[in-house]
């Protein structure tokens, strides 16, 4: 089987602006059947969670609906399912949760190569602790992470290890697993800013060795929201500052307020969308699992139609790790970045510019913030939309 690209464009309603969408890494389109769960959701019999009336039903099975679909989506326990706003606010409240626990003389490891989403939330708990913070280092020409001193880096006093299973402006996929192992021999937690990785991959977040696995659903078609997953034992052990009359259960401890009902509804449209993009029986989990497989291929074949264009165009092209997304940084010797998507978007072909927040890997890359360019492929991009793109380059550089 092959992606049917044309029959999936047919959901998305968006793409009747003849945009050529290559900010995905910032955020995917949205098909309408999450709009409708969304609106459906919202606009139904709806109230505060419990059983008396359907009102009070909807909004509890919303709830489990939500923690289901992101269960099967990350092969995780329903029961350790968290939902947030977004994966920096929950990263920031789950540093500070975890920040509890330490001591002087602690010591936790961030890396290069993540968004400052994943970096700053555990530097500035870390300040706060006064507990050393350690780095893993970024190779500018490979892309990649330098695990030569892991061991060093990765110690007995270490506590956390906080790294992203894929770069959300190079596309690099590090070895997560290896990192993960050596943090576990030490006695060290594991949190991992899985927000780009799971657009692109089948997820399974105890297969990498994470202890704490964030992602963000509008990256994958739905609503602007996040979900992070532990093992209910862990999730048990932390205290996270909460309102007194608010439940202590998990991971209900974790979600401060009244519930957005309608955005968790919307998520569990979007994993049923790309669940049925497989076209494969079983369990929702080996659909999901089936559909990535059409999904990885197809974006892997447009990857390697846009770089073969960028070679030729002459652009440096950052993204060069052996394992990696459909994500790609270059830079325009001589050109500016910003003028470049400027010109690009005059054409209906948005390939942004910017820092993308990825402070941290700029500096490794010893590259001025801002300097390059950022285009991702996603399941509903095609082989004009990259023509596209390739050929708005070429008339902006004079080819």
């Amino acid at each position: 089987m092959t992606l049917d690209v044309a029959a999936l464009r047919a959901h998305f309603p968006s793409l009747a602006s003849g945009i050529a969408h290559f900010d995905g890494p910032g955020g995917t389109q949205t098909p309408a059947s999450v709009g409708e769960a969304i609106a459906r959701t919202l606009t139904g019999p709806l109230s505060n969670r419990g059983t008396s009336v359907a009102s009070e039903r909807n909004a509890d099975d919303t709830v489990r609906g939500f923690r289901e679909a992101m269960a099967d989506l990350l092969a995780a326990d329903p029961r350790g399912v968290v939902y947030g706003r977004s994966a920096t606010q929950l990263t920031y409240d789950f540093s500070r949760a975890l920040a509890k626990t330490w001591a002087q003389g602690d010591e936790i490891v961030v890396s290069q190569l993540d968004h400052d989403g994943n970096v700053r939330p555990w530097v500035q708990a870390a300040e706060a602790r006064g507990v050393r913070v350690r780095w893993l280092r970024l190779n500018p020409d490979t892309a990649e992470l330098d695990l030569s001193d892991l061991d060093e880096i990765v110690n007995d006093r270490t506590r956390v290890v906080a790294v992203a299973a894929a770069s959300n402006l190079l596309g690099t996929i590090p070895p997560v697993a290896v990192i993960a192992a050596r943090a576990h021999a030490v006695g060290a937690l594991v949190y991992v800013d899985g927000v780009h990785y799971a657009a692109h991959a089948s997820v399974d977040a105890a297969a990498l060795g994470a202890d704490l696995f964030v992602c963000s659903p509008y990256k994958f078609f739905g609503p602007h929201c996040a979900a992070l997953v532990a093992d209910t034992a862990l999730l048990e052990s932390l205290h996270p500052d909460k309102l007194l009359p608010s439940t202590d259960a998990v991971p209900e401890r974790f979600e401060l307020g009244t519930l957005p009902y309608e955005m968790m509804a919307g998520v569990t449209a979007a994993v049923d969308f790309i669940a049925a993009l497989g076209d494969a029986g079983g369990s929702r989990r080996e659909q999901l699992v089936a559909a990535n497989r059409l999904i990885d291929e197809h974006e892997l074949a447009l990857r390697q139609q846009i770089e073969t264009g960028l070679a030729d165009l002459g652009a440096t092209l950052h993204s060069r790790a052996s394992e990696r997304t459909p994500t790609l940084f270059f830079t325009l010797a001589g050109r500016d970045a910003a003028e470049a998507s400027r010109f690009l978007a005059s054409r209906d072909v948005l390939a942004p510019a910017g820092s993308f927040y990825a402070y941290e890997p700029f500096r490794a890359l010893g590259l001025p913030v801002d300097s390059g360019m950022r285009v991702g492929v996603a399941a509903y991009s095609n082989d004009d939309d990259a023509d596209r793109l390739l050929d708005g380059l070429a008339a902006f550089l004079g080819r």
